[in-house]
């Protein structure tokens, strides 16, 4: 059964940088977009950043540009996204999923969700 798991969370100091990682197992996602989405207490999914399955094309949410960076290994059947300049409002749960829909940022077009991996950034 595939299965996605998210790793490289943790506790950081505003400003600070975090690489979270996304390993598939059970399946090879070569030929389909991988996303990032985010969870915060009381809040639904956000829209992080995604990549095609090539890694060519590169979709951010507003909050992201410029700080983070998506990236995959298609070698590794695994997706990335670098942080940078963390901001204790990017604190939340991180989630990577599978793009199966049209759209690049709508969380009804992913599925295949991963547990998801914490973030917390300090002030």
């Amino acid at each position: 059964q595939a299965q996605l798991v998210e790793s490289g969370g943790g506790l950081v100091q505003a400003g600070g940088s975090l690489r979270l990682s996304c390993a598939a197992s059970g399946r090879t996602f070569s030929r389909y977009g991988l996303g990032w989405f985010r969870q915060s207490p009381g809040k639904g999914r956000e829209f992080v950043a995604a990549v095609d399955a090539d890694g060519g094309y590169t979709n951010y949410a507003d909050s992201a540009k410029g700080r983070f960076t998506i990236s995959r290994d298609a070698g590794k059947n695994a997706v990335y996204l670098q942080m940078n300049s963390l901001k204790p409002e990017d604190t939340a749960v991180y989630l990577c999923a599978v793009r199966y829909g049209p759209s690049w940022y709508k969380e009804s077009d992913f599925g295949s969700w991963g547990r998801g991996t914490q973030v917390t950034v300090s002030a």
